[in-house]
């Protein structure tokens, strides 16, 4: 299950993202998104966590918990459209 979590605090990194979600079940994968050009967080991120009753749990549990200050907001994420290059 893909996991997008939105409004992170800028301190927010892969490890406290992953480590947030590691205590409602095993996770493949966190990343926090960063801007390209000056390389600061852009305050959101995504995390793969094989077990998708496990993915629904930490959503429930996650939604709306404070992280760093910031309430964080949790949903699964939808597949993107592949981009058609021309």
């Amino acid at each position: 299950m893909n996991i997008f979590v939105g409004n992170l605090a800028w301190g927010v990194d892969d490890v406290v993202l992953k480590e947030t979600f590691e205590a409602h079940g095993a996770v493949d994968s966190a990343r926090v998104v960063h801007d390209r050009e000056t390389g600061r967080s852009r305050g959101f991120g995504f995390v793969e966590m094989p077990n998708s009753d496990e993915g629904q749990s930490a959503i429930e549990a996650l939604e709306g918990k404070d992280v760093m200050g910031r309430p964080i907001r949790c949903n699964e994420s939808e597949q993107r459209e592949k981009r058609r290059s021309f």
